[in-house]
């Protein structure tokens, strides 16, 4: 049985499955959530994204990149790669206001994690614009 605190923070955050994790601000905002069994690295590497994605909500920018890189360098070729690699590029652009740094993502794209959903996100900025 359910004990009522399990119960008011599972309708809360929406969390009707185990095991889930949430990365929660210090306003109580959901940031990140994993769900499901993830091995050991995986779940370091998510929890770590969250932290990120923490970051760069509160506009932290430099902190955040800085986190998503942490992820790259530790795991190139773990599951939160491909998303790591886009969100770098991001907040890397919106510290410097410099579009060079989405080009790079999407060319680094071409490189890496082709065949992800992030690489189709940042295709777009590979095109020349007219």
């Amino acid at each position: 049985m359910k004990s009522p605190e399990f119960a008011k923070h599972s309708e809360q955050y929406s969390a009707f499955w185990t095991p889930t994790i949430l990365v929660i601000d210090p306003d109580g905002v959901e940031r990140h959530r994993i769900e499901g069994f993830l091995p050991a690295e995986d779940f370091l590497d998510q929890l770590e994204m969250g932290l990120a994605r923490g970051h760069f909500q509160h506009r932290e920018w430099d902190e955040a990149e800085r986190l998503f890189r942490e992820v790259l360098e530790r795991h190139p070729h773990g599951e939160a790669a491909a998303e790591a690699t886009y969100w770098a590029g991001v907040s890397h652009y919106k510290a410097t206001g410099d579009a060079s740094a989405l080009q790079n993502t999407a060319e680094e794209f071409t490189h890496h994690h082709q065949d992800s959903p992030w690489a189709t996100r940042a295709s777009v900025w590979g095109q020349p614009h007219a």
